[in-house]
């Protein structure tokens, strides 16, 4: 699959980014050295954003309308999604069977833009949605970031999106592959280096098995109803992130599983369950 004939400037529309933690007064300045326009989880969220606020007002209450949501919260079995997708996901090329397919205790989760909940793209579309994660960075990291993934040589982007049965975390994952595997390795040092820059995140669990996977938890804030964590991973010529946004409060063991999940999937595609 290639639709490289795609403009690189068709994009989804800016995601509806969660409820920005304040900064501590002490905390030192140069996050915003890094980071325009606040907190940067706009940068690790993307286009999960949404989740965050369809997470909260499903917590507050099921007869609350979320403009942001895909269907309506289930009394007893989860919702079909609208678009015709399996119960645990597409899998009918070789990028969207290494995604993780939904797993018990949860559903299909809202759309991550125009492409829907459980999607894949190539060329010019994929490298877009990857430079639309540097959202919010200051110029410098930003063009960093698009000149590297312009080097790149990009199979295709794959991403699906999860909410739990019980209305509190929504994760979405994503993967990339790639041809060349020092471009994946650059990739995942290159990420990880930005959020140790920004120097306000809490380092998140580790991933049983997994070396070459890092997480970032958000920093405390007990004036918000929102946590979230976001983890960058590679395996091979496949570079995966995984963000997460819940209630709290928030089970980040859960999000660290999931992870650990897709990455043993992506190992073993064919063992998983």
């Amino acid at each position: 699959m290639n639709d490289d004939a795609t403009p690189a400037t068709a994009v989804t529309p800016d995601p509806v980014v969660p409820p920005t933690p304040a900064a501590a007064p002490d905390r030192p300045g140069r996050a915003r050295r890094v980071i325009l326009g606040g907190l940067p989880f706009v940068l690790v969220l993307g286009a999960v954003g949404g989740a965050a606020a369809y997470t909260k007002s499903t917590v507050d209450g099921a007869d609350r309308t979320v403009t942001t949501a895909v269907w309506q919260k289930p009394d007893r079995e989860p919702a079909k999604d609208p678009a015709g997708a399996p119960p645990r996901g597409r899998a009918v090329t070789e990028l969207s069977k290494l995604l993780l397919p939904v797993p018990s205790g949860y559903r299909l989760g809202p759309d991550l833009g125009a492409d829907g909940n459980d999607s894949e793209t190539s060329g010019r579309k994929a490298a877009a949605a990857m430079k639309e994660s540097g959202r919010g960075l200051a110029g410098r990291q930003r063009r960093e970031l698009e000149k590297r993934i312009d080097r790149y040589d990009l199979h295709g982007l794959a991403r699906r999106s999860y909410v739990a049965d019980t209305d509190d975390l929504v994760v979405e994952t994503q993967i990339v592959k790639m041809k060349d595997r020092k471009a994946v390795r650059d990739m995942y040092t290159f990420r990880n280096g930005l959020m140790d820059t920004v120097g306000v995140f809490r380092d998140g669990p580790k991933i049983k098995g997994h070396k070459h996977a890092t997480c970032f938890r958000l920093p405390k804030d007990s004036k918000t109803e929102i946590d979230g964590m976001h983890c960058a991973a590679y395996d091979g010529g496949v570079f995966v992130t995984l963000s997460a946004s819940g209630s709290k409060p928030f089970d980040a063991s859960a999000v660290a599983e999931l992870l650990k999940d897709q990455l043993d999937h992506i190992a073993s595609p064919g063992e998983y369950i």
